[in-house]
């Protein structure tokens, strides 16, 4: 479990960049911090011949999804600044409290669906790579 939390966390700073404004979008350097984290997963899955490869990466990204949510949560505000996001159209009259849950509830839903999607693509990479070097 230790090596599974040890992987998702390999993704987090990232996150934590982005959410402060240092990386952005588009550039070589987030490219880096984007996609070196799951081919790490996919590399260890195959190095170490784990008996499941996809289902020990769906793991690795469903705990990078929680990571990922805990941390927009944790920086939304420096993400967002002291206004924050808004609903708009038929949605913009709510309280600004209800807007508020509305919103980091969904953050937090496709966070955690990200992580899973991640995971999941990782995985049958590793599931297929160990295939092929058979």
């Amino acid at each position: 479990m230790a090596a599974i939390i040890g992987l998702a966390l390999l993704a987090v700073p990232r996150v934590v960049l982005h959410d402060l404004g240092v990386l952005q979008e588009g550039t070589f350097v987030n490219a880096v911090f984007v996609f070196l984290p799951p081919l790490v997963w996919i590399g260890v899955a195959v190095w170490t011949r784990v008996p499941n490869p996809f289902l020990t990466l769906l793991t690795v990204g469903a705990c990078y999804g929680v990571f990922l949510a805990v941390t927009h949560q944790l920086l939304w505000g420096a993400a967002w600044g002291e206004a924050g996001p808004s609903l708009g159209g038929n949605l913009r009259d709510l309280a600004p409290g209800v807007q508020a849950v509305l919103l980091r509830g969904f953050a937090v839903v496709s966070s955690l669906f990200t992580g899973v999607v991640v995971g999941a693509l990782s995985g049958l990479v590793a599931w297929v790579a160990r295939r092929v070097l058979r």
